[in-house]
């Protein structure tokens, strides 16, 4: 049996070392140059309001807005949608205290007195009020930051 000598410390079994790594590269090119990356990727989900992963808002204060006009403000401020976002999917806003659901992408207010409003996340920070039949309004909620 052949013995390598490395800085005065002899390292026994080297052939067999070097040829079980020579058989496992062989193996992994193998199964690496068959395999479809595409076929592997998971399918997309059906685009479905309700559905989702359960999820949590940033927590802080979101001040809601109206689009102003090139001639006047950028935006005007909607002081009655603002609303305070708290732990374990609570919310706080002027009229009171309430639960939230956030999945996937779609937020129901679920309690309180923001009871079935829906408003879609575009962004970390920025939610988009939904009307009743699910289309998109004007108004625009975004997190100011933590807040007290």
């Amino acid at each position: 049996m052949a013995r390598i000598m490395t800085k005065k410390r002899l390292v026994p079994h080297f052939p067999l070392v070097l040829a079980g790594a020579a058989a496992l590269a062989a193996c992994a090119a193998t199964s690496a140059a068959g395999q479809d990356r595409k076929a592997s990727r998971p399918a997309p989900r059906a685009a479905t309001g309700s559905g989702g992963v359960l999820g949590i808002l940033q927590h802080g204060l979101w001040q809601c807005a109206l689009p102003g006009d090139a001639d006047g403000e950028a935006f005007i401020e909607v002081p009655e949608e603002a609303f305070r976002i708290g732990t374990a999917s609570s919310y706080q806003s002027a009229e009171g205290e309430g639960i939230y659901l956030l999945r996937g992408n779609e937020l129901l207010f679920t309690r309180g007195p923001k009871q079935n409003q829906r408003f879609r996340l575009r962004g970390e920070n920025t939610l988009q009020k939904l009307d009743p039949d699910g289309n998109e309004s004007k108004l625009i909620c975004t997190r100011l930051g933590r807040g007290l």
